[in-house]
This record gives C-alpha cells, sequence and structure tokens, in this order.
C-alpha cells in the first residue's frame, strides 16, 4: 500500500526549496562582492624595504604600513580594500572597481610622511623625530580611558616646542598631527569638517621634556589603535618597491564575468540533462538537489562576506561536478543493488550505506589539498581553495544528505516499488533470486 503522507511530504519540502530559492535569490547575487578580474580595477605586490640602514621590517612595520595605505586608499574613495601581508617583507594591495588606477597607483607608492604641526601649518616635529614603532595604545591613569603613548628619539627637542606651543593662546595652542599633508591642507580647513583630514590635534598646557608622550582624547579602543598604528607607518622610513602588478579594464572584468557565467550556465544544464536521462527518476532528485546546493554556497559564500573571482566561479562549477559525482557514486551502487535482484528498499539502504565511505574519503582528500592552497597559495588561489571548500562542505548537506532524504521519502512511500525503469534498470539486467 503506497503512503502518500510520504510523497506529500516530499512536495511540500520541494515547494519550500522553491519559495525560498525564488524570493531571495536575486538579493543573494546582488549583494555577492566581486574581485577585482570581474568588476574591473588592479592589484600590486609590493616589496617592503627599509630606506635607512639599522631600521628593520618586522611584523609590527608591516601592520603600520597597512594601516598607512587604508588611510591613503580611503582618501581615494574606495570600498572594502584588500590589503594583506605576505611573508616577512611583502604586502598585497587589491583595489576594486578603482577608475583612476594611475592615481591609485601614485598616493600608494609615496612614502607615509608624518608631521607634527602648529595651528598655522608650519613643521614643528616629523616622522624622524619619533622612535621607530614608538606609538603604542595604553589607558589614562587619570580616566581609564584609552591614549596613544609615543616615544622620541629626543626629548630636549620635544620640551623647545612643547615650552613654544604652551605659550600661545588657547585655541591656538595645538599640536596638529598629519599625514600626508598636500599643498592646499590647512588646520582651520579641516577643522570645520565633520571628519577632518588631520590624525589628531592635541591641547599642549605645558613643557614636557620627555621622551615618552601621551596623547589624550575621546579615543574609543579602535581609534586609539589606528592612530597608533598611523604614527607607526609614518614614523617609518620604509621603501615600497613594485614587483607584480595587475589591471582589469572595467569592461573587460564584465565581459569576462558574463562568458563565465554563461559558460557555467551550460555546463550545469548538460549536467543535470545528462543525471535526468541516464538515472531517470533518480536524476530529477539530483537535479533539485544541485539546485538547492548552487544557492547554499552562494548564500554561505555571502554571509562569510567573502569576494568572488573568476577562480571562485570556476570552483563553485567544480564544486557541482564534485556534487554530481557523489550522487552518481550512490546512484550506481543503488542500481548494482537492483541488479543484484535486492528490492527498491533493500537496495536504496544497501546503496546509500555503501557508497558513503567511497564519497567521505574523496571529499577528506580534496578538503586536504583545498587548505593547503589556502594556506600557502596567492590571492587568487585562496579565492578558488575558500570556495572548494565551502563546495565540499555544502555537498555534504545537499548531494548526499539532502538526496537520500528526498529520495528515501518516495522509497519509503513504496510508491516506487518494481519500477525498475525509474531508476535507470531493464528489467533483463536483473538477477532471478
Amino acid at each position: 500500500m503506497v503512503k502518500k503522507g510520504r510523497i506529500v511530504a516530499f512536495f511540500l519540502i520541494l515547494a519550500a526549496i522553491a519559495v525560498l530559492i525564488s524570493t531571495t535569490v536575486m538579493d543573494i547575487t546582488k549583494d555577492v562582492k566581486l574581485g577585482l578580474d570581474l568588476q574591473g580595477g588592479f592589484e600590486i605586490l609590493y616589496e617592503v624595504e627599509p630606506a635607512n640602514e639599522g631600521d628593520v621590517i618586522n611584523h609590527e612595520a608591516l601592520t603600520a604600513t597597512v594601516a598607512a595605505l587604508n588611510q591613503r586608499i580611503n582618501v581615494i574613495g574606495v570600498s572594502e580594500p584588500n590589503i594583506q601581508i605576505e611573508g616577512d617583507n611583502r604586502i598585497r594591495v587589491q583595489l576594486a572597481g578603482v577608475e583612476n588606477q594611475q592615481q591609485a597607483r601614485e598616493m600608494l607608492s609615496t612614502e607615509a610622511v608624518l608631521t607634527i604641526r602648529d595651528v598655522d601649518d608650519n613643521i614643528l616635529l616629523d616622522g624622524a623625530d619619533l622612535a621607530q614603532n614608538g606609538a603604542s595604545v595604553g589607558f589614562s591613569e587619570r580616566t581609564g580611558s584609552p591614549v596613544v603613548q609615543i616615544t622620541l628619539r629626543d626629548g630636549n627637542f620635544f620640551g623647545d616646542v612643547t615650552r613654544e606651543i604652551a605659550s600661545k593662546p588657547l585655541g591656538e595652542n595645538l599640536m596638529v598631527i598629519w599625514l600626508d599633508f598636500e599643498e592646499g591642507d590647512s588646520y582651520y580647513g579641516e577643522a570645520m569638517k565633520e571628519e577632518p583630514k588631520f590624525l589628531s590635534a592635541a591641547t599642549v598646557g605645558e613643557e614636557f621634556r620627555t621622551t615618552t608622550v601621551q596623547i589624550e582624547g575621546t579615543f574609543s579602543l579602535d581609534e586609539a589603535q589606528n592612530l597608533s598604528e598611523l604614527l607607526n607607518a609614518g614614523s617609518l622610513p620604509v621603501s615600497l618597491t613594485e614587483i607584480y602588478s595587475n589591471s582589469v579594464g572595467a569592461s573587460l572584468g564584465e565581459q569576462a564575468m558574463e562568458k563565465t557565467i554563461y559558460a557555467g550556465f551550460i555546463g550545469v544544464a548538460l549536467i543535470l540533462i545528462y543525471m535526468i536521462v541516464y538515472y531517470r527518476f533518480m536524476g530529477v532528485i539530483a537535479a533539485i538537489t544541485l539546485t538547492a546546493y548552487i544557492y547554499l554556497v552562494l548564500l554561505v559564500f555571502n554571509l562569510m562576506n567573502a569576494v568572488l573571482t573568476l577562480p571562485g566561479i570556476a570552483a563553485l562549477i567544480l564544486g557541482v561536478g564534485m556534487a554530481v559525482d557523489a550522487n552518481i557514486l550512490t546512484y550506481e551502487r543503488i542500481k548494482e543493488e537492483i541488479r543484484a535482484g535486492k528490492s527498491i528498499m533493500s537496495a536504496y539502504k544497501a546503496g546509500s550505506k555503501r557508497a558513503f565511505t567511497t564519497i567521505l574519503d574523496a571529499n577528506l582528500t580534496t578538503l586536504l589539498a583545498a587548505g593547503v592552497m589556502f594556506v600557502y597559495g596567492t590571492s587568487s588561489v585562496q579565492g578558488f581553495a575558500v570556495m572548494l571548500i565551502v563546495g565540499i562542505l555544502v555537498s555534504f548537506v545537499t548531494a548526499v544528505y539532502g538526496a537520500r532524504l528526498m529520495l528515501g521519502l518516495w522509497v519509503n512511500s513504496k510508491a516506487l516499488n518494481k519500477k525498475y525503469w525509474l531508476f535507470g534498470v531493464k528489467e533483463d539486467q536483473i538477477d532471478e533470486l
């Protein structure tokens, strides 16, 4: 007797999947962040070297330089730049959607110039007066709020400067910290803005003849950390040498994305057609779970706030093939059990159980390879690895457990009993027990 409740449950699950995908897929695809190879832009790999003998390039120096580069990129107006430290002395900068690439290149390659000026924009101190990596975050003993502590090379010189500033009237007794002060900039012009270009303007009320200075203000912990990194970057006499660059025009990136997506659609469509023709009803189940697989991969990728690149799309298509492979292993095992003369129910249980170990082993080895690519690969290789890892994990939800659930509802309903042709098996291929 056919158990219709299980068939109803199957169609309810199918309807839920269809409604979920149709109502949310456009928002998900719209929110996916595209890499520079898809929307245009450029990437540069810099080698960071000390400009003066005796200076050291360590992780703190690289972090400070990254902070300075981020500050400059904010001036350009690039949203969500990707700046990564690679190895012991390299920094990779990826800027997607940049229209004036030459302007961005020039702004990034110049050395960070830190100056401390008065309200009339006269230079009082510069980065050379600060000890290398001498800025750090601390907490005020008086208020407990975050402060920035800096170490100077010459306390006597700082004493002379602060004595002169402290003698000025209130409102003019300020030491204004600038990073990359340019012609046309001024304290009074920037002070009226909601987000002034200068980093800080500290009031000086007395002479400080010391090498240790504390900058107090209404800083949050993140703001104090950012200021200390910028100060370290400004005091670091580094030289950025470009050793690799890759530029992609916006139109070229758009064409590449269109062609890649078009090729992907064709590939997925051919896979689904093959599965339905060769595996009949099981192929229909595979088509449903593969559609859910692609949706879930994009959803997870979007929730990770990851950037989609051409290698990432290639990994997505590869993941579809691997998910299909999991289905094929299961379905072939089921067909073998049916040919051996077992009932549909017994063949389903035995085939699913026998295929699981093989699928698990294959995916674990691929996960290991993807992990190695992520750890040791460059940015584009890492993008491929991330998408591949996400695809493998999601395929266990859809191609293994999801397909088993949906096929199991039909098998357990007994509606498929003795309908071997729905599994791609002819009756004359079945062994008599």
